[in-house]
């Protein structure tokens, strides 16, 4: 997935991209790489504020998580989105659908209604 950061009123140091890249790599494996993440850090007095958002093909994903300290900040954004991508996966992923074996009994049953009905 790419990966693009924008700081605000602070600086991105190595600590927090390897962070943001071990998180990203989470949620990789449920959504799938095609997509792309922008973080945005920023600062504001004695908050530190990460939003996180990942853009795929079907959804986007959007965590907002402040604390005193920017990781902290940065792994509970990284966790909800994470959450989010697992709540969205079973959602998705629940949906039942009928066997092509059931399909053809059904016509059948159906075919065998009609002709019953229709006059000779």
């Amino acid at each position: 997935m790419d990966v693009e950061y924008t700081g605000r009123q602070t600086t991105i140091t190595k600590k927090l991209k390897s962070q943001t890249e071990e998180g990203v790599e989470a949620i990789a494996k449920i959504v799938g790489n095609s997509g792309s993440v922008h973080v945005i850090l920023s600062t504001d007095k004695y908050r530190q504020i990460a939003e996180v958002t990942v853009q795929t093909r079907h959804q986007k994903l959007v965590a907002r998580c402040e604390a005193t300290d920017m990781i902290v900040a940065l792994h509970d954004a990284l966790a909800k989105i994470e959450q989010q991508a697992i709540r969205h996966k079973k959602r998705y992923g629940t949906i039942k659908r009928h066997p092509k074996s059931d399909l053809k009994e059904l016509r059948l049953r159906w075919r065998h209604l009609l002709r019953e009905r229709l006059p000779r």
